[in-house]
This record gives structure tokens, sequence and C-alpha cells, in this order.
């Protein structure tokens, strides 16, 4: 089999970030760095349009770009650019202090759906309103 068509030969060796419309940077900022303890991976700027990006810490680079919403298409699926599925799961060691962390922030939070697996998950939302899960596996 040649090695286009060779689906066990990896192409790629990690996820680096994905994109998140938001309508105020800082604000968004503020609810990942400050409220979920996500880490600054760059905070640049290219002719006038800043790059910024965040990350859990210790998440080996993956994270977030926190990408301004400046169309008015852009600005229609803010909150909304997965359709109403889950934007993110995070993974952690301790729901428990997640659960209430949140609850310190205000964040309103709902348990995830038992998929019977040893693990736990509850379900919140950033800012403007794109569904995240934090599990415990």
């Amino acid at each position: 089999m040649d090695d286009e068509h060779d689906v066990t030969t990896g192409l790629f060796t990690a996820i680096g970030r994905t994109v998140v419309l938001v309508e105020d940077a800082e604000a968004a900022l503020a609810f990942y760095r400050d409220g979920l303890g996500f880490t600054v991976l760059f905070d640049g700027d290219l002719d006038g349009y800043r790059l910024l990006h965040v990350g859990p810490a210790g998440g080996a680079g993956a994270g977030l770009w926190l990408m301004p919403a400046e169309s008015a298409d852009a600005r229609a699926v803010v909150g909304r650019q997965t359709g109403g599925m889950p934007l993110l799961v995070l993974h952690t060691d301790d729901l428990d202090r997640v659960a209430a962390r949140l609850a310190r922030l205000g964040v309103p939070t709902r348990p995830g759906v038992p998929d019977g697996g040893p693990g736990r998950s509850l379900h919140f939302r950033d800012l403007y309103g794109n569904e995240l899960i934090a599990a415990q596996l």
C-alpha cells in the first residue's frame, strides 16, 4: 500500500489550537485564564491583529485561539459555532475541585450523562454560551 493511502501511518503528531470566536478578547482571556486557570501560550500582534492563544497548564501546547469575531457572519455564531454540541472536553484529576471553582465563579453546571464507565463529568458554559465538559476519567 502506498503512503498516501496507508491510514496506519499518522500524518499529524498533535492538535495545536482550535478557534473560539469571541466578542471581547480581554473578557474571554479573563474567563479562561483567571477563571479556569489556563495559561497564556502566546499573546502577540500580527499587523494589528492580536494572536491570543491559551491552554490548560501542562497541556503540551494544545489550546484555544481566542479570535475576535469581526464580521457579521462571525458575530452571528459566537457561542454557537459548534451547532449546540460541546466545544471542548477538559480532563481533570479532581472534578470536585472544578465544580467548587465554577460555583465560586457563579458558573452554573449540570452533571454529565453517565456512560457506564468509571469516570464522571459535568457540563458548563463559557461567557459566550459555548458548552464545555469537565471530565474525570
